[in-house]
């Protein structure tokens, strides 16, 4: 594994007990400049992971509980009249950060929600004429629960589609479980993390060497039979777009890069596929029949795509 990657998941670690593989997606996607949206039940430690991460880098950690009557300035910001001065300042909203945590998305009226998922992609701000750029990195993580659903504002496909990755941290094993409970028996587990390991300029650097990894054309024409397979499905009403591929590529790119590797092979294509595509599809009734969900679906594809052989 890359040194610094490695430092950084043993920093997590000093919070978060296993989820070695969510931690190096989370990784992953904040190394592609991209968003992750967090299915999970309550208490299985979303929260603590984003905390963790801000910490480790030292970056600057906001966190919003999302519900009906959250305003879409929480989110941007708003402008007010100086007294002394005379003029219109600009007072942060949430968004002001390098990590931001949206807890229940789906709790937000659709207009909140349509303009936090403009900051992440736009990563700027306009208000009155004013662009007011984000912070660099920016990386929101946005949770909701996929058990209640009374109060809460179904997010539509088209901003599912923003969303760099969909992930779940799931329960812990009862090993892990026993390794929570002495860890939060005296203190947060937070206060283990004592000081970053790197700053938000080392991820910037690191963002770029990404892009520098290089991807052969057999790999290229293996994502792209990958999407392509989802588009002409009956199993499938709606296919995963090119944004989906695009996705696929630099998830992939940062998967070798984690794993210290200056190109890109089919493995890193299947390790990332699922949490990249699954949810940007939308099954038929046929396609939920045969495979109950989308992230089903995926893995069974990816053992029908053919595997390009590298050689050398």
């Amino acid at each position: 594994m890359n040194q610094k990657i490695q430092l950084l998941t043993e920093s997590i670690g000093k919070v978060i007990v296993g989820k070695s593989d969510t931690v190096l997606k989370l990784i992953a996607a904040l190394l592609c400049e991209g968003h992750v949206l967090l299915e999970d039940v309550p208490g299985v430690g979303k929260t603590q992971l984003i905390t963790a991460l801000s910490k480790s880098i030292g970056g600057k950690f906001n966190r919003i509980q999302l519900t009906p009557d959250v305003m879409p300035s929480d989110i941007a910001g708003f402008t007010m009249l100086d007294a002394k001065s005379g003029e219109f300042i600009y007072k942060d909203g949430a968004v002001m950060c390098n990590f931001m945590l949206a807890d229940e998305i789906n709790r937000a009226s659709p207009k909140v929600q349509s303009a936090l998922l403009e900051a992440m992609e736009e990563r700027q701000i306009s208000l009155d004429g004013v662009t007011h750029k984000l912070p660099q990195p920016f990386l929101v993580l946005a949770t909701q629960n996929p058990v209640e659903t009374y109060g809460t504002f179904h997010l539509p496909e088209a901003q599912m589609d923003r969303f760099f990755m969909k992930l779940s941290m799931g329960y812990p094993d009862a090993s892990e479980e026993v390794k929570i409970l002495e860890r939060t028996e005296k203190h947060n587990p937070i206060a283990n993390i004592d000081a970053p390991v790197m700053h938000v300029d080392d991820i910037t650097a690191l963002q770029q060497a990404v892009r520098e990894i290089r991807v052969t054309d057999q790999v290229k024409e293996y994502i792209v039979a990958i999407v392509g397979s989802t588009r002409d499905d009956r199993n499938v009403t709606l296919g995963i777009s090119p944004r989906g591929s695009i996705a696929l590529y630099k998830a992939a790119k940062a998967f070798a890069f984690i794993y210290d590797r200056e190109y890109v092979t089919p493995d890193d294509v299947k390790n990332t596929a699922v949490p990249v595509l699954a949810h940007r599809i939308i099954l038929s009734p046929q396609g939920k029949s045969q495979f109950g969900s989308s992230e089903e679906y995926i893995k069974d594809l990816l053992g029908n795509v053919a595997v390009p052989n590298m050689g050398k």
